[in-house]
């Protein structure tokens, strides 16, 4: 065999596959946590008589920290890294998780702990955003980065599926430990497989060199000393050093593409987040039915999203690649058709007072919202490659925001009403405010955004 021949042959999955397949588990994971909580919680605050008002509050505090860690989760991913920043963040919620108290009435020491867990986990969407940004091809954008977000919506199918048996079984602490388990193991991955891109002295340096794994792989086969290139694929020339320059802050928050990214954000988690914590709520008391006793069916809103999530990545990159569409024509267009649709389940679904009607329309709803997500999420990397962690922290910011604002609001609609959870009339506000924000969204969009790189 040949030199070049045994080189071809130790050569197996690309990196960035490898990083993409990560952080896929990475997001699996984070929601299996999120959905763990919602439902362990909600057993524990039941059985203790707690009302709906407190309930959303201690739903809610996640979403605090959250906040407060999305634009220094971006600013230190850019500085030192979203490998490293990632890995800690991992390992601190996973610590916390575990300590968690299962005392519903233990007010206090649970607002510690979501609080804890939201600011180590408000790190990591800015992180990956960073880490795709080294590693990814413009070409491959899409469903890199469908891939990955889809694994929010896996990890919450498998925690409807198989959490609320555990805590049936065993309690909520059996839920926390099994969480911070799955998070010191998916660490340990991380920490043997992931790596940082090939020629980056500097972490804060490299998110300029975007998709140059694809021209470093391709080079070490050809036996060509490289240079990271502009495109991936392409061999660049020595280029001068430039100068590292700062972050553009006042241009990012000045720009309407960018604000047309953080509307849309806030949207689709204000929709995601109260449906996530509120449909336990919505089948036990709303609907009388148990979800211990569902089945399969209590998973499939979000393992349509898990599927609706891949299908717009694919498709937007088919769009892009074939030229069927620019790149703008076609983030605007699947955008659009993902928030009109989710707008129309949302408001069906309160007035169809059945368990399976509800699944069909929780199920096409943030189906739906998935498939916007290869409109709006993936833009981050189109108009600022080189700062997509920290336009990532700014919309996701707001995202929170909305988690905050949602969730709370909606524990304090539902105890305002006479009848409580049970009143059909309390889930239709609490359902219809989501529904015409996806509307705003949708239009904002349009108007807006780009798929051009306007930071450079």
């Amino acid at each position: 065999m040949t030199k070049q021949g045994s080189m071809v042959s130790k050569v197996r999955i690309p990196q960035r596959y490898v990083t993409v397949l990560l952080t896929f588990v990475c997001t699996c994971v984070c929601y299996i946590e999120r959905v763990g909580f919602s439902v362990a919680y909600t057993a524990a605050a039941n059985q203790a008589g707690i009302g709906e008002a407190v309930k959303g509050q201690i739903l809610s505090t996640f979403f605090y920290g959250y906040a407060l860690s999305q634009v220094p989760g971006g600013w230190a991913a850019q500085r030192f890294g979203g490998r490293r920043v990632l890995l800690m963040s991992f390992v601190l919620w996973s610590f916390t998780s575990a300590l968690t108290p299962t005392e519903a009435a233990s007010v206090t020491g649970m607002v510690v702990a979501r609080l804890l867990v939201g600011v180590a986990q408000g790190f990591i969407f800015p992180s990956i955003h960073t880490v795709l940004a080294q590693w990814v091809p413009p070409h491959e954008r899409s469903r890199s980065v469908s891939l990955t977000t889809s694994g929010m919506y896996f990890g919450a199918a498998a925690g409807m599926w198989f959490l609320p048996g555990l805590v049936a079984m065993q309690g909520p602490k059996a839920v926390f430990r099994a969480e911070a388990l799955m998070g010191v193991s998916w660490a340990l991955l991380w920490l043997k497989y992931s790596c940082d891109p090939p020629r980056s002295e500097l972490p804060k340096a490299s998110a300029a060199g975007f998709g140059a794994s694809t021209a470093f792989e391709r080079a070490k086969l050809l036996h060509h000393p490289i240079q990271i290139a502009d495109e991936p694929g392409e061999i660049a020339k020595p280029q001068k050093k430039k100068p590292p320059g700062g972050i553009p802050w006042k241009r990012i928050l000045l720009s309407m593409p960018v604000w047309a990214i953080v509307v849309n954000n806030f949207t689709f988690h204000y929709a995601l987040y109260v449906l996530m914590n509120w449909l336990p709520t919505y089948f036990e008391k709303g609907l009388n039915v148990s979800l211990h006793n569902m089945g399969l069916s209590k998973m499939l809103p979000y393992l349509v999203m898990f599927i609706f999530s891949n299908v717009g990545g694919v498709v937007a990159d088919h769009f892009v690649t074939a030229r069927i569409f620019s790149v703008t024509n076609t983030r605007k267009l699947l955008n659009t058709i993902g928030f009109a649709t989710a707008a129309i389940a949302l408001m069906v679904m309160p007035t169809l007072r059945s368990a399976p009607s509800a699944v069909i329309c929780s199920s096409v709803a943030l189906g739906s919202c998935a498939l916007s997500r290869a409109g709006f999420a993936v833009n981050h990397l189109d108009i600022a490659p080189k700062y997509a962690g920290i336009v990532m922290g700014v919309s996701n910011t707001a995202g929170t925001l909305a988690g905050i604002v949602g969730v709370a609001a909606t524990g304090r609609i539902l105890e305002a009403s006479d009848l409580g959870p049970s009143d059909p009339s309390s889930w239709f506000l609490v359902f219809a405010t989501p529904a015409l924000l996806s509307v705003v969204s949708a239009l904002f969009f349009v108007v807006f955004a780009t798929g051009e790189r306007i930071f450079d």
